[in-house]
């Protein structure tokens, strides 16, 4: 299949157009909402620019995750349930499009109407809409699930929830929410919680719901069969109350989708040989290269795509637990980072085909610059300088090796680094100055094949320093609650980060999410300059700010040294039976976890 390039260009010039507009503020309803600007898509519009409205609905697929499940609630902390099934099931009052930074379009609303503080936003629910089981949807349901997800839902529901000053009915089919403190984006962020059913969960216990309490959704899609731990089949609701709307045109084709679970990536790689999985992503350029040559694609029956994309690089790498000594320290931190000879282990895992990751927002216009900050980037980081990580103003780069086994220069640097926060090696053990000897252990899902690969080759590195390393491998389940509890030193870490980043960033590095179980924060950062630079984000009124903001935080997330980052995914890439098609109109978001299978569709033709 061909990719439409044009598209691309389209749409990361829209990118820049939203971006650099100012705001204009919405005088009366609306039937989308952007966080600068206007939305792209017109009023009239019929279906989002990525879908095709002709696919054809039918087909039955099969996708493959890692590890288990022992719920198959995703709002909730307690348990472990397959990621997909939010998307799947259950449904928000507004849409995004994946073709720009931020706008929302109506899903189970029909309009959205703010201020132009955007101190208040009101929401006109549709009038047919309806829960997988036929029962309506209504503003009671509404109103009661961000009471429920506010009070009794995973962690990351309950920032928005304390923002908020009211909620109340203004009309048979209105809602509208006031805010207690500014902050622009609460006016779209409220327009993204999924909406349950009053009437299953009133006077329930919903946290600790075991797993056959299912929760009712208003998606095109409902469980119909399930094996904890094994399976999952969801089947398209032939009654979909939103079929006709024109955000869901082209969209949730398939008449089934089985989400089949497997003990590691090798098996589930082997399951997809085999032809007992519809499709596969795969993030490792080598093995893209080299694992996909079995007798399937060569007669044509898989199809390897290659999906380009405009999106932030985010980060992915090794995290370090700073509520723990030695990674208290930032020289420990900087010398660990040191020691990680990336441009070997590129070579070693991915033939080098794969580029680093330099910062948190590199890849996008909203990433730090080289070099010392300036203008206004400077201006929003000077009244915080005592407490910045060292070459947060100055500069930060990551160090780069020569690419050989023994990276000389990293493990001088490192050792430098080592000795100024206090360690010696002593009977070649690195000690503190009491004799203590330094080693930690890497956390790791044992079903994370390649993470495993790069701790290894990372341990052997430490060994030259005289720490003691050591990789702990764990099921999900272990791997998840240890990991919500940050009862680990080092583990991985991914943070996917958009166009229109904002009130995540507080529940992803913010002070107030450090101590907090379940949050993103695993780092455990705890600076105010960090939150300083989420507020100036946030409270940004045009786009010289915003990207000013955003740029100032990724130079402190960055210098601040707690992960030690891998290789960027600048493209997606989707190993699939060929019955399975897309649009050759892509988003500019390019691959994300609802373009597959979203808008994808069966098609038996050649």
């Amino acid at each position: 299949m061909t990719w439409d390039f044009f598209q691309i260009a389209r749409g990361f010039a829209a990118v820049s157009s939203v971006i650099l507009s100012g705001f204009s503020a919405l005088a009366e309803p609306a039937h989308g909402i952007s966080m600068y600007g206007t939305p792209a898509l017109a009023p009239d519009f019929a279906h989002l620019p990525y879908a095709n409205p002709d696919a054809p609905h039918g087909g039955n697929i099969v996708l493959g995750n890692t590890g288990g499940f022992d719920s198959l609630n995703p709002f909730i902390r307690k348990g472990t349930s397959p990621w997909q099934l939010a998307f799947f099931t259950h449904e928000t009052l507004m849409g995004r499009s994946w073709d720009e930074p931020f706008s929302l379009y109506g899903l189970l609303a029909e309009s959205v109407e703010t201020d132009d503080s955007r101190s208040w936003v009101e929401f006109t629910l549709r009038d047919d809409t309806a829960f997988s089981d036929g029962s309506p949807l209504t503003i009671e349901d509404v109103i009661f699930s961000y009471q429920l997800l506010g009070e009794q839902g995973h962690p990351k529901y309950h920032t928005l929830m304390s923002q908020i000053e009211t909620i109340e009915r203004t009309g048979p089919r209105k809602v509208k929410f006031t805010f207690n403190t500014s902050n622009r984006e609460l006016a779209l962020l409220v327009g993204m919680r999924p909406i349950l059913s009053k009437a299953q969960w009133e006077n329930r216990d919903f946290a600790d719901a075991p797993i056959h309490d299912v929760p009712l959704g208003s998606g095109p899609y409902r469980i119909t069969d399930y094996e904890a731990g094994r399976y999952v089949t969801l089947e398209r609701n032939r009654d979909y109350w939103g079929a006709d709307i024109p955000i869901r045109q082209g969209t949730n084709n398939y008449d089934t989708i089985k989400l089949d679970f497997y003990g590691d990536a090798n098996v589930l790689f082997e399951a997809f040989k085999a032809g007992e999985i519809s499709a596969i992503r795969e993030f490792n350029a080598e093995s893209w290269d080299s694992q996909y040559n079995f007798p399937a694609i060569a007669r044509g029956d898989i199809v390897k795509s290659v999906i380009p994309h405009k999106k932030p690089s985010g980060m992915t790498g090794f995290v370090m637990n700073t509520r723990r000594a030695p990674f208290d320290d930032w020289r420990v931190r900087d010398a660990l980072i040191q020691a990680f000879n990336f441009e070997y282990i590129n070579d070693t895992l991915t033939g080098g085909a794969q580029p680093r990751i330099t910062s948190y927002f590199s890849n996008s216009v909203l990433g730090m610059v080289d070099g010392p900050a300036s203008g206004r980037v400077a201006e929003l980081l000077l009244p915080y300088q005592d407490t910045l990580p060292a070459g947060t103003i100055e500069g930060y780069s990551l160090p780069v090796s020569d690419g050989s086994a023994r990276n000389r220069a990293g493990i001088r640097a490192a050792t430098a680094q080592l000795e100024a926060a206090g360690y010696n090696v002593t009977d070649g053990l690195l000690r503190r100055s009491d004799g203590t000897p330094l080693g930690f252990s890497i956390l790791l899902a044992k079903g994370s094949r390649e993470n495993i690969a790069i701790a290894e080759l990372y341990v052997q590195a430490l060994e030259r320093l005289g720490i003691t390393a050591t990789v702990e491998t764990v099921d999900d389940a272990q791997f998840f609650a240890r990991t919500n509890d940050f009862d680990f030193d080092m583990t991985i870490f991914r943070r996917a980060l958009s166009l229109s980043p904002g009130n995540e960033q507080r529940f992803y590095w913010g002070a107030d999410a450090a101590d907090q179980p379940g949050s993103r924060n695993l780092m455990g950062a705890r600076n105010p300059a960090i939150d300083a630079m989420i507020d100036a984000m946030l409270d940004a009124r045009d786009s010289t700010d915003f990207i000013a903001a955003t740029r100032a935080l990724d130079r402190v997330l960055t210098a601040g040294r707690f992960v030690i980052p891998f290789w960027s995914y600048t493209e997606g890439r989707i190993a699939h039976v060929r019955q399975m098609k897309y649009p050759k109109t892509l988003p500019i978001y390019g691959d994300g976890s609802e373009w597959m299978p979203e808008v994808w569709w069966w098609d038996e033709s050649p």
